[in-house]
Parts: structure tokens; sequence; C-alpha cells
């Protein structure tokens, strides 16, 4: 089986529920985001936490970096989406695919970095 590795960057709500699953799924999305995006780069990956989700008091101003293996055969059917610069590319899954594409990670989810506000 080839693999695909995507990152996607949480703040500490998301970060719960996937403790909560083993660190073996996403939780499902909330009704005002109708996709997921996992993204293709630790570097862009990086940038959301840091700069984002750090500032952003549903994410508690904390952002983490997580890495995760996926099945490239079934990735295969989304195509890659580009979110303003170059370097932004992500996967768009819809929210009521995101079950099965729980269930086509292969591994665990792991925390490669983490970062919270500077005060």
């Amino acid at each position: 089986m080839s693999l695909v590795t995507l990152y996607r960057p949480v703040g500490a709500g998301e970060m719960a529920l996937i403790e909560a699953s083993g660190m073996r799924a996403f939780p499902p999305r909330l009704p005002e985001q109708p996709i997921f995006y996992p993204v293709l780069t630790l570097e862009y990956a990086r940038k959301i936490a840091r700069d984002w989700n750090t500032k952003d008091e549903r994410s508690g101003f904390v952002g983490y970096v997580l890495r995760f293996d996926v099945d490239a055969e079934y990735l295969s059917r989304y195509e890659v989406q580009r979110a303003g610069g170059s370097e932004h590319l992500e996967y768009w899954i819809p929210a009521e695919e995101l079950a099965e594409f729980n269930r086509k990670i292969v591994g665990v989810i792991e925390v490669v970095e983490g970062y919270t506000a500077s005060k």
C-alpha cells in the first residue's frame, strides 16, 4: 500500500477530540465547516498553527501541527487545491466524507509541533 503523508494544524479543542479517539481520527466538522482540509507540507501547517491558531480564541490560543499517513489510492479521488499562495496546498474533503477519510488513515496521528500565544 502506498501512503501519502499529510499535516493538519489544530487548536486545543480539536486536539482534545483527536486525543479522545486514541490519535486515530479527526472529529466531525462543525455546521459552519463544510470541508476538512489536511495540508500537504509541514511548512504550511506550521504557519497556520503558529500564526493563526495562537491568535484565535476558539483555538484556545494554541496551535498544534499533526502528521499522519493516508492511503494514496483512496486520496487520489481528491484534487489538490491551492488556497492562496503557491505553497498553500491542501485537500478539501467534504464534511460528510470525513468518517471514510478517517478509516483511510494508516497508523496514528502524531503531534510534531506545538505553539502558544506570545504574551
